[in-house]
């Protein structure tokens, strides 16, 4: 027994165990730090590009209601104005030109219909009969072509409409972000409708985001190609490589269905084809800002691609992208409001697998 009064004797031993613990092994020291050495390895180290979305939602939820209510009101009076100077876009192009764009596909088709060249010289690159698309367009629209131009122009202009209205559809037409954009991009959106221009087709496939409806758009227009920085960025390669195989597959149609046509579209479109046209691209002011920009832009997109704003980056990047670039090109931007699905997976609406939707509703 140890003496009380004694300030160096040693301290009480410590109570025997309770007999439901008295089997159980005590780790040493050792092994209570590999545990936690291990523990600490598993957990999941943010990366500078979440951090940097992480404190960017801090600073703005640090903002007070009576600022984040003004700029809603900002947003909201900048839409309205847009959608105003878009309806006065749309009303000019119906009375001066009205499906202006119509008569290049009718052309193109009709061109190949005859068995002309599909893109023949001397065509003025700033009017609205030359056709500077790859040869699927004017292949896919050749039956249409045998109608009168009339006929032709309204079947045409009935499937852009079409168009907007489902990717509005997709878009969600009970959200209020859908109508702002549609607002504040009611310019592009007028004059992309009014003259029938393909890009409005094509930012539907845009916005549906999966490699088909990705390599469909490139063939259209080639820089919805850009998209697949974002797949990369997000190391989802099982979309990467399927874009590659539809992008082949497009490609392998065209040189099947109009062969002199797909191999004249690499030595007849280029850069001396841009006109004069009220062209907004960085490449009007200088080519080597062009490309500057647009390596940092995908520079950013492969940086955020992680992240909520990746898609968002992607959708721009294949938008402003362009060395010709109209403002009814911006009508390409809609598509940043909502980021599609990966490949493969389902929605939880979607209930084409009876099998999928049982396993999902079990776990």
């Amino acid at each position: 027994m140890t003496d009380p009064l004694d300030p160096y004797a040693e301290d009480e031993a410590p109570p025997p165990p309770m007999p439901w613990r008295a089997g159980a092994a005590t780790p040493s020291e050792p092994t209570h730090k590999v545990l936690v050495e291990a523990y600490d390895d598993e957990l999941p180290v943010p990366t500078r590009t979440e951090m940097a979305s992480a404190a960017a939602q801090r600073a703005w939820s640090g903002v007070g209601p009576a600022t984040r209510h003004a700029a809603s009101l900002v947003v909201f009076a900048l839409a309205v104005i847009g959608a105003l100077a878009g309806i006065g876009v749309a009303w000019m192009h119906v009375v001066d030109d009205p499906l202006a764009d119509a008569h290049a596909y009718f052309e193109a088709a009709s061109r190949l219909n005859a068995g002309q060249p599909l893109y023949p010289a001397g065509v003025d690159p700033s009017g609205n009969h030359i056709y500077l698309y790859p040869p699927l367009l004017a292949v896919v629209l050749r039956p249409l072509a045998l109608l009168p131009f009339e006929a032709f122009a309204l079947v045409w202009e009935l499937v852009v409409v079409a168009s907007f209205i489902a990717l509005l559809r997709y878009l969600g037409v009970r959200r209020r972000a859908t109508w702002l954009a549609v607002g504040l991009l009611g310019v592009p959106i007028g004059w992309a409708l009014t003259i029938a221009q393909a890009h409005v087709p094509m930012a539907y496939l845009l916005a549906l985001g999966q490699p088909w409806s990705i390599a469909l758009a490139a063939n259209l227009k080639l820089t919805p190609a850009l998209i697949a920085i974002w797949w990369l960025g997000r190391r989802d390669y099982q979309s990467f490589f399927a874009f590659l195989l539809w992008g082949a597959l497009f490609v392998a149609a065209q040189l099947v269905l109009e062969w002199n046509g797909s191999v004249a579209f690499f030595g007849s479109v280029g850069f001396d084809q841009l006109g004069h046209v009220r062209n907004i691209s960085p490449y009007v002011q200088s080519p080597v800002l062009w490309v500057v920009l647009v390596l940092v832009g995908a520079l950013v997109t492969l940086g955020l691609a992680r992240t909520r704003w990746g898609w968002a980056a992607a959708v721009a990047l294949a938008t402003l992208a362009p060395p010709r670039l109209l403002i009814y090109m911006l009508t390409g931007l809609l598509a940043a409001l909502r980021q599609p699905k990966v490949a493969g997976e389902q929605g939880p609406d979607d209930v084409s697998d009876p099998a999928s939707v049982y396993v999902r509703s079990a776990r």
